[in-house]
């Protein structure tokens, strides 16, 4: 039986850190604040905005949200996210993800300031990520690193499979294994006899979008499994890309979903905003 890593108690230590870095910078006259602007009424980027509120609110940082209608254009965003990097109050911007078909996302994002690209989803900063110069790490893969770290296991010469290439999670988190000294392989849909390299993983990480994907059969005895997938099922209740029932007699670590990397993306969310604060202050 593997051993449970618990995204929301590390989400915890790693917010109180946050919290108390805020208070610092607040001691010496500088506030922190997150603009999440938010297109549409898709659920799911309700709930991930209403959490990110909350966390700012425990950590002592400005929460400034901009709801907008479906029917906003491109113009309209982009006028709004040219007036953010200008106001001097908010030191890290997010626009939900994804964002209605009509708007166009690597427009968005290539207009945001990257010193307040708090998701590094800029091209400044994807850069810097390549060559391990950077300011901000992605969320997920950097809150996947810190799941990693609580185990003790050193990613340093170990083999390591991560399963899905997207920009957001998959690639960066390869670049994150690498500069750990790690031995990585990022597989996909095209992978041929993808669950005899899984095997050899002594650190997996799934991100492919598929509800329980990842079989007991894939998983190589002991390694840590790090499951970044939130799949809603017929019945409405939520499963990781990882078979946990099965996998977790395998596994020597495994993150729950919901409850691993979830709480974990948002922690590393208010990290950043201070951080960035940090730097926009010259501290």
């Amino acid at each position: 039986m593997s051993k449970l890593i618990d995204g929301k108690e590390i989400s915890a230590r790693v917010k109180a850190r946050v919290a108390e870095e805020v208070a610092g910078l607040k001691a010496e006259g500088i506030s922190v604040g997150l603009a999440v602007v938010i297109v549409g009424d898709d659920p799911a980027s309700r709930i991930y905005v209403n959490s990110k509120k909350k966390a700012c609110a425990l950590c002592g940082i400005d929460s400034y949200e901009y709801a907008l209608p479906a029917s906003t254009t491109q113009e309209e965003l982009l006028a709004l996210v040219k007036k953010l990097c200008a106001d001097d109050a908010v030191n890290g911007i997010l626009v939900q993800l994804p964002l209605p078909s009509h708007l166009d996302e690597g427009q968005i994002i290539a207009a945001i300031d990257p010193k307040k690209d708090v998701d590094a989803f800029h091209a400044v900063n994807v850069g810097k990520i390549m060559i391990g110069d950077f300011d901000f790490l992605p969320c997920t893969p950097a809150g996947c690193m810190e799941l990693i770290d609580s185990t003790g296991v050193s990613v340093e010469g170990k083999r390591c499979v991560v399963i899905g290439r997207s920009n957001i999670v998959g690639k960066p988190m390869a670049m994150l294994l690498l500069h750990r000294n790690g031995t990585v392989t990022i597989c996909h849909s095209r992978t041929k006899d993808l669950a005899a390299i899984t095997r050899e993983a002594d650190i997996l990480v799934a991100a492919v979008g598929r509800p329980r994907f990842v079989t007991a059969d894939m998983v190589k005895e002991g390694a840590v499994v790090i499951d970044v997938g939130m799949n809603r099922l017929p019945d409405g209740k939520l499963c990781g890309d990882v078979d946990f029932e099965a996998v977790r007699e395998k596994a020597g670590y495994i993150t729950p979903v919901p409850g691993g990397v979830g709480p974990m993306t948002i922690a590393t969310l208010m990290q950043n905003t201070a951080t960035a604060a940090r730097i926009q202050n010259g501290r």
